[in-house]
């Protein structure tokens, strides 16, 4: 039985209503409160089979996204540009209960990212997403990046700060942390992409660590007991994770290009938890995590995301 207790472990959130956590977890029930309160949100339908689904596609038109409603990352989530498709992707999504069939947004992806007490960010972070989550996890070869970013109170940034502010209040936020994900499309409208009430994964808080030098998971327990956020969270870097996977299947057999990075950026990398040679490689498909890690900050935006593209591009994993 899904109970209220229950809902609040499993999200992270001691003290909220059941009411409240329900809104979080259900992503059309969120989309439409927050379209009640006049906040963007991608168009969308709840879908159970291939008339709704059918149905929904003709009323939204192409391109157009389909997802499970009670799904986490990217899993079982397809961009569908036509009939056939569409065709293809509900075969392949046959085993989903219910879906949402969306718009979709074309721009570029952020976080936003919070730890709240009694309704008010206490904590913010924005972090990019390069490329976007959905053309990553498409294509085996691509080494995804997520960057931080150091200065808030950029143009390109600050509206999504706002807008994600209105979200958790219209949604009822009350005491733990967030993880929501929006669009910033090339006219500079914000669009909502989902919220949850919990931290962002694959390391995403290691990040934002790395960003201020401080322990959020402290900070976080710090507010849900005592309602409290004690940590200097300045922010001094712009912090980027890069997420290898090795070329071929098996067990890692060797690394190329790892020691020349070390020696060309030594002092402004983080952590380097590649997989050793001899570690049976991943299934990319089911952790962003991949066949290992490299984490880099820089106080430059441009630096870390060139340091990024670096060890995505000369850092080479091969497996057999």
């Amino acid at each position: 039985m899904l109970t209220a207790a229950r809902l609040r472990d499993e999200l992270g959130v001691p003290g909220m209503s059941y009411e409240t956590v329900m809104r979080f977890r259900d992503k059309e029930r969120m989309k439409e409160r927050l379209r009640e309160k006049g906040l963007r949100v991608p168009y969308s339908f709840r879908v159970r089979n291939r008339k709704e689904t059918l149905e929904a596609a003709k009323t939204i038109g192409y391109p157009l996204i389909i997802k499970p409603i009670a799904g986490a990352g990217s899993a079982d989530t397809y961009r569908v540009n036509d009939d056939a498709e569409l065709e293809r992707v509900l075969k392949l999504t046959g085993h989903v209960a219910e879906a949402s069939c969306e718009e979709f947004v074309e721009g570029d992806e952020f976080t936003y990212d919070t730890i709240c007490i009694d309704g008010k960010p206490v904590y913010e972070n924005v972090a990019q997403y390069l490329p976007r989550p959905l053309e990553a996890r498409s294509h085996e070869w691509i080494s995804p990046i997520i960057i931080t970013v150091s200065d808030l109170s950029q143009p390109m940034i600050a509206p999504g700060i706002k807008f994600g502010r209105q979200c958790l209040k219209a949604l009822g936020m009350g005491t733990g942390f967030t993880h929501m994900e929006w669009y910033r499309k090339a006219n500079g409208e914000i669009v909502f992409g989902e919220v949850g009430c919990r931290p962002g994964g694959a390391h995403l808080v290691d990040q934002m660590n790395y960003t201020s030098d401080i322990d959020l998971f402290r900070e976080w327990a710090r507010s849900a007991v005592w309602k409290s956020f004690e940590a200097d969270a300045r922010r001094k870097y712009n912090v980027a994770i890069v997420f290898k996977r090795a070329m071929g299947q098996g067990r890692i057999t060797r690394i190329e290009g790892q020691r020349e990075f070390h020696a060309k950026y030594g002092p402004w990398i983080c952590t380097d938890q590649l997989l050793p040679v001899g570690t049976r490689r991943r299934d990319w498909k089911q952790t962003l995590v991949s066949d290992g890690f490299v984490v880099v900050r820089h106080p430059e935006w441009a630096e870390a995301k060139r340091m990024a593209e670096d060890a995505a591009m000369n850092i080479r994993m091969y497996a057999q």
